[in-house]
């Protein structure tokens, strides 16, 4: 009876631990969606103002750089200004 209980206990610990896990990583995938919604937005925004042509792989590569940015600093203005220099070089070295 004793040994029923015990792993009764480690099953349901287990599977508050796991659920926890499952939690933490589907919130942090829905703020990173969110996160790059906005951020392809504005991209397209800005090519558009800057007359450049939109392009979906340069807007794709400019908010990984600033999600990944922006979770290592949690400073939009930093994270905004460094991947919009390393764009603005990429594009540079490509023409």
């Amino acid at each position: 009876m004793k040994a029923s209980k015990y792993k009764f206990f480690i099953f349901v610990n287990l599977m508050i631990l796991l659920n926890s896990i499952n939690s933490h990583y589907l919130a942090e995938t829905k703020q990173n969606s969110i996160i790059k919604l906005f951020c392809l937005q504005s991209v397209k925004e800005e090519m558009m103002k800057a007359g450049m042509e939109y392009s979906e792989k340069i807007a794709n590569q400019t908010c990984e750089c600033y999600y990944e940015e922006f979770t290592q600093t949690a400073s939009h203005q930093d994270s905004k200004t460094r991947c919009k220099l390393e764009t603005q070089e990429s594009l540079n070295n490509n023409e």
